[in-house]
């Protein structure tokens, strides 16, 4: 022991052995005080006390709570702000629309929470970090938009505990497909920093999923940036695009620079108004009464569409006045007639139902032949089994057999349409056989 204290004394060079016994033992890091302020270097803390003027420009400041710091940026837009078509104010009497996505809660305004985030990544596992959360809120008569940002992983925890604050406040948490992504995540971030598991248990109002089921044929995409636009009249303008946000934030990590971030601030605080705008439109048809605030959609496939949606949510006077819409309109997709036939025959419509299909096999072009042949085999269905028309249903099964045999010289005869040929050609005899016993 002797000899590797001498060869470390020797190392040292400028300290004694005597010097070395009588140094002072470090305290263990539980026992430590606060960072004294005669320190000769500043500590993590004291550096990110100061900040940039630029982060500032943008009405970006510094909050403190007792876990540390973050940065925070609030907004606060007077109700009578309109954001597209909808004015802000809609929210009052539109929320308690959206109480059909819960049927046993009432729902006001001022306990819908709206979030989303900008995240470094994609997925829900633990390497994908929230650097931004914005969240909505009425307040009074305004919608507040707040928005956090951390600038390194050691104030996640502070952010987290503001974020966690605010949400004992509200019932319905409002997303685009945050019940899958969004709140997953945050409670993911809520566990590993020793939050616990049990934080909040919100009642979503995910419109990603109504958005698809109203808007999957008519939009080419149920991205938001699209439904906005298209639907909501939201146009944005030098708008930094979602997919940037982590570049932009790991640019900010290795230069220092806030300047481009500024960009991804203004992305989220639209989104968090189109939230809210979407909530607005979707609360209306569900109170039925959309029409007084902007017209009625005017495709054929949007309007059944709506009405599906409309009838799975439990409304049904909206719903029928679309689907008269659609039946009464001069140029509609067979497919999207098919749709609306197909509703009328489990709701046991077949006045309607069979009108739907008479329709399809008269404006069918070659385009649709598939269309026409499936409305054919319906009203051979229908004749055989209903009215017990047998002469009827046999016509309609040979036109049905007709353009299925058409469409396989078209196309590669595979099984499936040696099945459906088989299928057909049995159904034509049966009903030949049905027919000639009708007959006697």
């Amino acid at each position: 022991m002797s000899g590797l204290r001498d060869r470390m004394n020797r190392l040292r060079g400028d300290r004694s052995e005597q010097e070395l016994k009588s140094a002072p033992v470090a305290p263990p890091l539980d026992e430590l005080d606060e960072p004294k302020h005669d320190a000769p270097s500043l500590s993590v803390e004291e550096e990110t006390e100061w900040l940039s003027p630029v982060w500032e420009s943008f009405g970006v400041i510094l909050y403190k709570n007792d876990i540390g710091s973050f940065l925070l940026r609030k907004i606060v837009y007077p109700a009578t702000f309109s954001h597209g078509l909808h004015a802000i104010e809609e929210l009052r009497d539109a929320v308690p629309g959206l109480s059909a996505f819960h049927p046993t809660r009432s729902m006001s305004a001022d306990k819908v929470l709206f979030l989303d985030l900008e995240t470094t990544g994609l997925g829900v596992g633990a390497g994908n970090v929230p650097f931004m959360v914005g969240i909505g809120y009425m307040s009074n008569e305004h919608f507040v938009v707040e928005q956090t940002l951390i600038r390194h992983p050691a104030e996640e925890r502070a952010m987290l505990a503001y974020l966690a604050e605010k949400l004992q406040h509200y019932t319905f948490l409002a997303t685009y497909n945050g019940k899958t992504f969004d709140w997953p995540l945050v409670q993911n971030r809520f566990i590993m920093n020793g939050f616990g598991r049990n934080i909040w248990e919100p009642q979503h109002l995910d419109f990603l999923h109504p958005a698809r089921s109203v808007w999957r044929n008519t939009l080419i995409s149920c991205k938001l940036s699209h439904v906005e636009e298209e639907r909501l009249g939201i146009h944005r303008k030098d708008d930094v695009p979602g997919s940037l946000a982590p570049q932009l934030y790991f640019q900010f990590l290795a230069d220092g620079d806030p300047a481009p971030l500024e960009g991804v601030f203004r992305h989220n605080e639209t989104d968090m108004l189109s939230l809210a705008c979407l909530a607005i439109r979707f609360g209306h048809l569900l109170n039925e009464n959309i029409h007084e605030y902007i017209p009625l959609p005017i495709e054929p496939e949007e309007m059944v569409r709506t009405g599906l949606w409309l009838e799975r949510m439990g409304k049904i006077t909206l719903t029928e006045q679309m689907f008269e819409m659609v039946m009464r309109a001069d140029q509609a997709n067979p497919s999207t007639l098919l749709m609306l036939a197909s509703r009328d025959k489990k709701a046991g419509n077949w006045g309607r139902a069979v009108l739907l299909w008479q329709k399809v096999i008269i404006h069918s072009s070659t385009q649709y032949g598939s269309a026409a042949q499936e409305a054919n085999v319906e009203l051979a269905m229908y004749y055989e089994h209903k009215v017990k028309d047998y002469e009827s249903a046999l016509g309609h099964a040979n036109h049905a057999f007709e353009y299925a045999l058409n469409q396989s010289m078209l196309l590669r005869r595979d099984t499936k349409k040696r099945a459906e040929l088989e299928s057909l050609r049995n159904r034509v005899a049966r009903l030949r056989r049905k027919a000639e016993k009708q007959l006697r």
